[in-house]
């Protein structure tokens, strides 16, 4: 997949101490992209508009825990 055209955006809330952070870009048609700050060049995940609709709303009705909780 070929991602120099994607455009990232980093949440406003995030701190600028290089915490634990994620880009986004959904930009590109039919998909929304995230990777992490501290690795731009590592993996990216790639979701469907749907199922990033689906996953902001189960993040925005839960408390989601840490697997390792």
């Amino acid at each position: 997949m070929d991602l120099t055209g994607a455009r990232w955006h980093k949440s406003t809330k995030s701190g600028g101490n290089g915490g634990d952070c994620v880009e986004v870009a959904g930009n590109l048609p039919g998909v929304v992209l995230v990777r992490d700050t501290k690795d731009r060049d590592g993996g990216v995940l790639v979701f469907t508009p749907a199922a990033w609709q689906g996953f902001l709303g189960f993040v925005g009705r839960q408390e989601v825990a840490a697997p390792w909780t």
